[in-house]
């Protein structure tokens, strides 16, 4: 069997068709899912019986259980369990311009950046699409909110799981489906260069954010292990390549660490690295844990490097605090209840 949430419209079509029946019947099992919110074949009043048994036959609802909840004055954060006994990661914020989800895509990471806590419990497998898909619906009913932003930050490397993430995009984007607008998705990656080159071609308006953290290989190379297989200068070049060809502007985001990436010399080197793309620069204060000994910036340090980079015609933000009293820190809630 196979959940429901992880098929994507056309597939439904598809399968509707081995199945003998019209390819309409995918449209009204979608408005049900999406738009009515059943969480029961037998809710889905306008089809036959016969049909009926056959979905039961093939498809499961649910896969998430909820563990706990942790909530502060902008920010809820969800720790889920899957059906397999692992856990995951999720977490709203609410923003001025809406509400927006920061969804996991695997169990755990591989990329093993080295203030990353999510990286410190290492990678145990994807997500398959349903589980993505969930983390959306149950978190907009258990909070009666609609969820107006997505962003693909969570625990995991979005484009190490990356069919399944292209589906699950479909499904939130698809007009009958979440229909939450492209340009309201986000993805980040730390720079895995041939997803990149496919991502290139899916012709999707959603946006694109890099995961930076350093303006020079020695230090990324510290950082961040994925660097010393994408090196600065290839990635530079491939993303250069890419909105030559999407005409998307990229976000960087840089997380400020004391004393290692927040000096006038970095932000110098980042001017440089960055001249000439059409980007903006996400400085993001960093949530310490207790596992990992970086500390970080002072608001000072954030705001000197903050206006080297605009005195020097970079479009920069510092991103807004979120959860700090919520263990807001990427993995930081999982890896409370893994390791005790």
């Amino acid at each position: 069997m196979q959940s429901i949430y992880g098929i994507t419209l056309l597939k439904l079509e598809q399968e509707m068709l081995e199945l003998g029946e019209k390819k309409f019947k995918a449209l009204q099992i979608y408005d049900w899912l999406y738009k009515k919110r059943v969480s029961s074949f037998d809710d889905m009043s306008n089809l036959k019986k016969e049909l009926i048994s056959k979905l039961k036959t093939k498809y499961f609802f649910e896969s998430l259980k909820l563990i706990d909840k942790l909530e502060d004055e902008f920010v809820s954060k969800f720790l889920f369990k899957l059906n397999d006994g692992n856990k995951i990661e999720a977490v709203l914020m609410r923003h001025d311009y809406g509400n927006s989800l920061c969804v996991s895509t695997e169990v755990g990471c591989n990329m093993g950046c080295a203030f990353c806590e999510s990286g410190r419990l290492k990678k145990v497998r994807v997500l398959e699409v349903n589980e993505m898909v969930e983390q959306i619906l149950f978190i907009e009913n258990n909070l009666n909110i609609r969820i107006s932003h997505v962003v693909l930050m969570g625990i995991g490397e979005p484009f190490d799981n990356y069919n399944n993430v292209m589906d699950f995009i479909k499904i939130i984007n698809e007009p009958k489906g979440i229909a939450l607008g492209a340009r309201h998705i986000t993805i980040s990656t730390c720079g895995i260069i041939p997803k990149i080159k496919d991502f290139m071609k899916e012709n999707l308006q959603v946006n694109l954010a890099i995961s930076l953290h350093a303006p020079n290989n020695e230090l990324r190379n510290r950082l961040m292990p994925i660097n010393k297989a994408y090196p600065l200068e290839d990635l530079i070049s491939i993303l250069k390549e890419y909105v030559k060809k999407t005409h998307r502007r990229l976000t960087f985001e840089y997380i400020m660490l004391k004393d290692i990436n927040d000096t006038k010399e970095c932000a110098l080197e980042l001017v440089d690295l960055l001249k000439g793309i059409n980007c903006y620069v996400n400085l993001i204060p960093y949530n310490e844990t207790s596992h990992i000994e970086f500390k970080r910036s002072s608001n000072d340090s954030v705001m000197k490097f903050y206006d080297i980079l605009k005195k020097n015609g970079l479009a920069v933000t510092v991103r807004r605090e979120f959860g700090s009293k919520v263990m807001a820190a990427c993995g930081q809630l999982r890896s409370h209840y893994e390791e005790g």
